[in-house]
């Protein structure tokens, strides 16, 4: 983290040098073009040719032509100092609001658990204030920030209150003895099924051996009027009975 810092540093100082040079080089130039441009200094001057063509006042067009492009070059060093300023402005407020998001969120816990007493909104904001100060990990972040936290800590007591670790651990439990109970319900349905299930087959079971008991019986009663005329005897349906049948008379 300390590298990381001081490679920031390194950076910008580097950075602020580059605008120092360029817009330095940009004003000598500017001046010394301005300077030639009234005969006061010589322009400069070296011999320049494309083939056999020699072109005249070389140095002169070249040193305009620099002038220019170092001139337009510094120009737009204010442009890049505004938005320097403005991603250090928009750091910097990231920043401080990542510290007032540190120091609420610790000053929330302590009031849900139950830390400050104190009810009226002038002895709320200094005990959580001071709650904040001796912290070990916001000894570094300004009085500013810690004083935010506090307000902010301090208007939604409210919110520390309903949802205090004594209350939510209580709905926690309540909803785990209502997660037992349907747990031990679902069991309960679960082996009633099987149950039922099973009363189920056990009924078609004895169905099943009703109807071939049935089925036998009237094979018995088909064989039994088959057989009883035979030996003088006929079933009753009235009564169920066997009744012996009148004898034939004897042939005279």
């Amino acid at each position: 983290m300390r590298q990381l810092s001081y490679l920031r540093l390194t950076l910008r100082v580097l950075h602020g040098a580059a605008i120092f040079a360029a817009a330095t080089l940009a004003i000598a130039m500017l001046t010394y073009t301005i300077f030639c441009a009234f005969g006061a200094t010589a322009w400069l001057s070296f011999p320049m040719t494309f083939g056999e063509m020699t072109v005249l006042n070389a140095g002169m067009y070249m040193q305009i032509g620099l002038t220019v492009l170092v001139c337009a070059v510094a120009l737009m060093i204010p442009t890049n100092m505004r938005m320097n300023a403005l991603e250090r402005t928009h750091r910097s407020f990231q920043m401080s609001m990542d510290d007032v998001a540190r120091a609420y969120h610790l000053c929330h816990t302590a009031d849900s658990a139950g830390v400050f007493t104190f009810s009226s909104e002038f002895d709320a904001v200094r005990e959580r204030l001071a709650y904040l100060r001796d912290h070990p990990d916001l000894v570094r972040l300004e009085p500013d920030v810690l004083e935010v936290a506090a307000q902010m800590s301090q208007q939604s007591r409210h919110l520390a209150d309903v949802y205090s670790d004594e209350k939510v651990e209580r709905a926690k439990q309540f909803l785990t003895q209502r997660q037992e109970e349907a747990e031990a319900q679902q069991q309960r349905i679960v082996v009633a099924l099987h149950a039922v299930q099973e009363i189920r087959t056990w009924a078609q079971q004895v169905d099943l051996e009703e109807s071939v008991v049935a089925s036998q019986l009237e094979q018995l009663d088909e064989k039994l009027q088959m057989a009883l005329p035979a030996l003088g005897y006929m079933l009753s349906r009235k009564d169920d009975n066997v009744v012996a049948l009148a004898k034939k008379p004897a042939a005279e």
